[in-house]
């Protein structure tokens, strides 16, 4: 799959959550975007659904519900957590000590890069410190 965009937690929360401070830049990205490629990752599902946790039964079914659709969504690609992928996500985090990027990040940043993917949807500013563009920063509604 050649994708252009990556969809990082700050999204998938967003669309999730209507009372989300980014809900209406996350929904006008997602009509936006319909039938175009997406690139997300275990790891940044993982973090989402964990952001799910507490939210009653309700949230966190919807959020599953949500996330077994992407498995049969031919636009949505989500990259497994290998090892080979873990180890050079630590690698990197080790290597920025500098930045305040989170070993989610890095999986994020490399699997980019891997990709040539140069948007993100999301709004963490640590996209655009490591070169990409954080569409949910940018995105009007």
């Amino acid at each position: 799959m050649m994708a252009g965009f990556f969809a990082d937690t700050s999204y998938w929360v967003a669309l999730w959550q209507p009372n989300d401070g980014l809900h209406e830049k996350a929904t006008f990205l997602d009509a936006a975007l319909v039938e175009q490629d997406i690139v997300t990752t275990q790891m940044v599902l993982g973090e989402a659904l964990d952001s799910m946790a507490g939210k009653g039964d309700y949230c966190r079914s919807y959020a599953v519900q949500m996330v077994l659709d992407m498995t049969d969504n031919p636009f949505v690609e989500i990259i497994p957590q290998t090892d080979a992928q873990f180890r050079a996500a630590v690698e990197r985090y080790a290597a920025r000590s500098d930045q305040r990027w989170s070993l989610t990040d890095c999986a994020s940043f490399l699997a980019m890069e891997e990709r040539g993917i140069t948007q993100a949807l999301a709004h963490d500013r640590d996209f655009e410190q490591a070169g990409f563009v954080a569409l949910l920063r940018e995105a009007r509604s």
